[in-house]
């Protein structure tokens, strides 16, 4: 169990991308790799995930205590040869002045040595201040070696490894070129998502090749053993109470919805609830389920084909007005919207929220925030506090929004629906624009699947296959 944390001096240096072929080219040696990301991401765990053949788990100081992200390495990193922790923004980033909450911080916790992706495009004798910065910085941080990313030739290299050599101790674990071929495609909100990319498979194997022949691997693996991960609890970290009897969960999983914390998802399914994926874009109506998730995604590319799937539309919204118990995130709340604009067009979605979601250019929501309830929320919320600490991420917003049921929460940090309030509730809908994710002090997984549960016997829910109902105007 050693680990190895990859690090950078600023965003966009081609961390996520070295991360990824490392996670490939390891996995190639036979080596079992446990990738885990710093901070609240879907896009790049999907990727890592993907290039290691293991699920990414999330590290994040805002919603988890030091405890819990300790258990979280220990516990999916039992039985791992390897773990790969890939920050988020630079080595010292983070949301607090003091750095508490900084990858520096993260790597301090594990005890895990650092390796530096430099973006070294345009760099030469420079590099040497940039490397004695990081070091003095914060001397506590073990920053172990670096791996040069963007290089223009081998001219290029050597100089820099001259430079590395006659002014700093650090080791040169690597030399990248600039390569087109290992670039993924970028959208708003990052990477685009790897279910999205149908050529997913062949930019992982072209990486892994890249990788493995510029990174000296044997030094990056002798390094994670310098240390190991911390001991593994008993428990997952995300373990609720099981349910009483077998429930069955339909989550939208396709092009257009995919973002959903895998340890959510790991809950429910330990919980005894059956998840049952469903294609919004192709299939044609609802399985049989007791509930319905909607997780975040990007709509707005598949708009046209999710105003085209009207039976799925029908089955979706009639579900909602039978009392199905539903919980949607951005991207779901979208869907549920009356409407999508893009791009100077609009399509007919769900119509169950009485508002239009249109795009814009700026994020409308972006970064952390803070929920307080209302009293409003469907759930029942025992053994809970009264705050929430989850993130958002969106470029859309609700407009001519009419007066829902209710809101189950109160932004006091955010942008939320409106500024002043997040999660929309009808009948047995919550919509937010919010993310939520399942941690100790936030155990939504288990206060949705036990409502659920509830509804299911109490006979909340009726057959879906009714004619689809013209009467309210969302």
């Amino acid at each position: 169990m050693s680990q190895v944390f990859i690090s950078a001096a600023h965003k966009s240096s081609g961390k996520t991308t070295v991360t990824l072929g490392l996670c490939a080219a390891l996995s190639a040696k036979n080596l079992t790799v446990q990738p885990f990301k710093k901070g609240p991401d879907y896009i790049d765990p999907m990727w890592l995930g993907h290039a290691s053949g293991r699920t990414c788990h999330n590290l994040d100081f805002y919603t988890m205590e030091a405890d819990e992200i300790l258990d979280t390495v220990g516990f999916y990193g039992a039985d791992a040869d390897i773990c790969i922790i890939e920050g988020n923004k630079g080595l010292y980033d983070g949301l607090d002045l003091d750095g508490s909450n900084s990858n520096a911080a993260l790597a301090k916790l594990l005890a895990a040595p650092v390796v530096l992706v430099l973006d070294a495009r345009g760099m030469t004798r420079g590099i040497a201040p940039l490397i004695l910065g990081y070091q003095q910085f914060d001397p506590d941080v073990q920053i172990a070696g670096v791996i040069l990313n963007q290089l223009g030739g081998s001219r290029h290299e050597s100089k820099l490894r001259a430079v590395i050599e006659h002014y700093t101790d650090v080791s040169v674990l690597g030399a990248v070129a600039r390569n087109p071929d290992m670039e993924i495609m970028e959208r708003h909100l990052g990477l685009i998502p790897s279910n999205e990319q149908h050529d997913a498979a062949s930019r992982v194997r072209q990486t892994e090749k890249a990788i493995a022949s510029q990174v000296d691997l044997e030094r990056i693996i002798e390094l994670a053993r310098s240390t190991s991960t911390p001991a593994a609890p008993e428990l997952s970290p995300v373990s609720i109470r099981p349910l009483e009897r077998k429930l069955r969960i339909g989550i939208a999983r396709d092009a257009a919805f995919g973002f959903y914390y895998p340890g959510d998802l790991e809950a429910m399914q330990d919980a005894g609830v059956e998840l049952m994926s469903i294609n919004m874009l192709t299939d044609a109506t609802l399985p049989a389920v007791d509930g319905l998730f909607i997780g975040g995604g990007f709509p707005e590319n598949y708009m046209e084909h999710l105003q085209a799937n009207h039976s799925m539309r029908s089955a979706v919204r009639n579900a909602i007005e039978a009392g199905m118990p539903v919980y949607a995130e951005c991207g779901g709340l979208m869907y549920l919207a009356r409407s999508l604009s893009w791009k100077e067009k609009t399509c007919e979605m769900v119509g169950a929220i009485a508002g239009d979601a249109v795009m814009h250019t700026r994020p409308q929501g972006r970064g952390y925030v803070r929920l307080r309830k209302t009293g409003q929320l469907p759930w029942p919320t025992r053994n809970s506090g009264p705050e929430i600490a989850a993130h958002e991420f969106h470029y859309s917003a609700l407009e001519n929004l009419g007066p829902p049921e209710g809101y189950a929460f109160e932004v006091l940090r955010g942008a939320g629906i409106d500024g002043r309030h997040d999660g929309y509730v009808y009948k047995n809908l919550l919509a937010c624009y919010t993310h939520q994710r399942t941690t100790r002090s936030n155990r939504w997984t288990e206060h949705f699947t036990s409502f659920v549960a509830a509804c299911s016997r109490s006979g909340a829910t009726e057959p879906l296959n009714k004619p689809p109902i013209e009467g309210r105007t969302a």
